[in-house]
């Protein structure tokens, strides 16, 4: 991989202490969309196993059209977004894409999804509410792979779902309680975009105690980590392109702040973090 290019390194793990490590990268969709595949392509040369793009059809060009090309130009590399949302799409067309994806990809997909930030923002909207988040996940999760469910007083069911493909596992990002709550009951695992340990802990420990409530397996919650990475032999420039996400990731806390407080249980170490944004 090269300069010029923000890339984020991921590291899904079975659990904290590091079991089944295995390693992914997230790719800017910026133009010329040719650059992102080359780097996807290349990720799987080198092993990776994941390979992630953003959804935020604003800011980047719309992933929902260069992901297929990925999957075109890829083997073996699981495809899928860092995160999507249910809310700036009809949730049922998310579900069929990823459905649709499934087929092209031979099985490959994994789904990244939280409740919405730069793609929601910068039209004028705020993150969708977690109940209703917590809705739209269960009716995609189940539809996008094959499942009955009922969604505005219908019944849908995606009937050319190819049974012998796997499940699409659904990874779900948060920060909050409530958030965090709806990935230990729905999710297969939790998205942090960030590496702190602390916060990593205190994270999973919420989702788990969710899902243990919910009557799930904690312990088959996995954990992702995503860090922001600029390849550079210059680090202070390094840095400079890379720290407009934390920046843009604190918004969520920001929200958590204003409606927890800071004298909440959310850790003194992500508070902290968003308070330090005025320097990135």
């Amino acid at each position: 991989m090269t300069a010029g290019r923000l890339i984020r390194v991921c590291f899904p793990v079975s659990d904290l202490g590091g079991a089944m490590l295995s390693f992914g990268v997230t790719v800017l969709p910026d133009p010329p969309y040719q650059r992102m595949l080359e780097l996807m392509q290349l990720g799987e040369r080198h092993g990776l196993e994941y390979a992630w793009t953003y959804d935020s059809h604003i800011l980047w060009q719309e992933s929902y059209g260069t992901l297929p090309l990925a999957a075109d130009r890829t083997e073996r590399i699981k495809l899928g977004h860092f995160v999507t949302n249910p809310g700036i799409r009809d949730p049922t067309i998310t579900a069929s894409w990823y459905a649709t994806m499934q087929d092209i990809s031979n099985g490959r997909m994994a789904m990244g999804i939280g409740r919405g930030d730069s793609s929601r923002r910068v039209v004028g909207l705020k993150p969708v509410k977690v109940a209703e988040f917590e809705a739209r996940c269960r009716m995609i999760k189940d539809l996008m792979n094959g499942r009955d469910v009922e969604w505005n007083d219908k019944q849908l069911k995606l009937e050319w779902v190819r049974p012998e493909l796997p499940e699409i596992p659904m990874w779900i990002a948060g920060y909050g309680p409530k958030a965090l709550g709806v990935a230990g009951r729905v999710g297969d695992g939790v998205i942090i975009q960030l590496a702190d340990p602390v916060i990593i802990q205190w994270i999973m420990d919420t989702a788990r105690r969710a899902a243990d409530e919910a009557g799930r397996d904690p312990g088959e919650l996995k954990c992702i980590v995503g860090a922001p990475s600029h390849i550079s032999d210059d680090v202070a420039d390094a840095r400079e392109q890379s720290r407009w996400f934390p920046a843009m990731v604190s918004n969520h806390v920001m929200d958590l702040i204003e409606r927890y407080g800071e004298d909440s249980e959310i850790p003194k170490e992500l508070t902290d973090f968003v308070k330090a944004r005025k320097f990135y």
